[in-house]
């Protein structure tokens, strides 16, 4: 059987290592994980009531309109119902848009390093992919617009970019916007903008209504902690909904990952809770760097980008013996990097320990 030309070489989404795998792999005992950008807190407590409620109705078929998400979403955000399409993770909604809008002939345009499936499900619809660069891990707009032709149909910003962390300002991206020809679609990702403190991170749904052809991502799989669940949504004007939603597979989300969701979005004390303490993390992050005289991204995630200077690997294998999985800036686009999700302040305290153990080795041995 020979697969589409466009899916050689393409290499399947690689997560961070699993922790029983570390476990049997290195004989430890006690394994942490600080990979794959999860909430250190888990979950509402309203979110594990609604999944017990929700286990008698497992042989009943999820509502694929998700109409009770989709009324509390809407209401939660001010938008109209049909302004809304689901999907399972915002990854979904990702390939949905691509499957509609990119095909041979098309382009998208896009920052890198940046959330890796977008070129991904570009690359699957044989769309010619434009990456601009990153300078001190922002996007940079202009030139993104400048790659715009008449041929492009989607340019993504990741806001704030994962892996950098850095986001775009209101009135960067309020220009951008209006730069971007009616043609082309503009979706903004913002999957962590629960975390979000910066005061100039623009209210990106305001737009909607001046700008016809804007998309905004947001996901159930960070700060509201329910990420085995898959819940992920876009944000947009009914035209551009109404034009997803045949390329959406039938009951994408399920019962308990709708119940679980709706749940989480009713206690907005937990996620203030978890904005609190993770902004606390990741000045733990910057105060360690600053003593070593690192230089890390000003995230406003719930994750930090490191760049150690030496490479990548050599930090995260010191940490994976230690007992800590993180995620190496090799596979990331930064060579000489770690990522690293803000975890407990415990956890915090206890990974930069071990950094600073790698680092003053390194500098008795130099």
């Amino acid at each position: 059987m020979i697969p589409k030309r466009q899916m050689k070489g393409l290499i399947p989404y690689k997560p961070g290592k699993p922790i029983e795998e570390v476990k049997k792999e290195l004989g430890l005992k006690e394994v942490v994980k600080l990979a794959s950008n999860e909430n250190p807190y888990g979950s509402s407590e309203f979110v594990k009531e609604a999944i017990q409620k929700e286990l008698s109705q497992l042989h009943i078929y999820p509502d694929g309109y998700a109409a009770s998400l989709r009324t509390a979403v809407a209401e939660r955000l001010q938008v109209d119902e049909n302004q809304l399409v689901f999907g399972n993770g915002s990854d979904e909604v990702v390939q949905m848009l691509c499957r509609t809008y990119l095909e041979k002939g098309t382009n998208t345009v896009m920052a890198t390093p940046t959330f890796p499936q977008y070129r991904h499900n570009a690359v699957i619809e044989d769309a010619e992919v434009r990456e601009i660069p990153l300078v001190d891990g922002k996007h940079q707009l202009d030139k993104m617009v400048a790659a715009i032709d008449e041929n492009t149909r989607i340019v993504w910003v990741c806001s704030p970019n994962n892996p950098t962390g850095e986001h775009v300002p209101e009135k960067e991206l309020l220009s951008f916007m209006q730069q971007v020809p009616d043609h082309v679609l503009i979706v903004v990702d913002e999957a962590y903008k629960e975390y979000v403190t910066a005061k100039d991170f623009p209210n990106t749904l305001t737009s909607l209504s001046d700008n016809q052809n804007l998309v905004v991502l947001r996901t159930f799989s960070k700060a509201y902690g329910i990420a085995a669940l898959r819940v992920g949504y876009g944000v947009a004007n009914p035209e551009v909904v109404a034009a997803i939603e045949p390329s959406r597979e039938p009951f994408n989300t399920s019962r308990v990952a709708q119940a679980a969701a709706i749940a989480a979005l009713n206690d907005q004390n937990f996620i203030e809770m978890c904005r609190i303490e993770n902004e606390k993390g990741r000045n733990q992050y910057y105060d360690f760097s600053s003593q070593y005289g690192l230089t890390v991204y000003p995230s406003q995630g719930n994750f930090v980008l490191i760049d150690f200077g030496v490479p990548a690997d050599e930090v995260f294998d010191y940490l994976l013996r230690k007992g800590y999985i993180v995620r190496s800036g090799s596979a990331l686009g930064f060579p000489t990097s770690l990522r690293i999700t803000v975890g407990s302040e415990e956890q915090n305290k206890d990974i930069i320990a071990c950094l600073s153990h790698f680092m003053d080795q390194r500098k008795d041995q130099s």
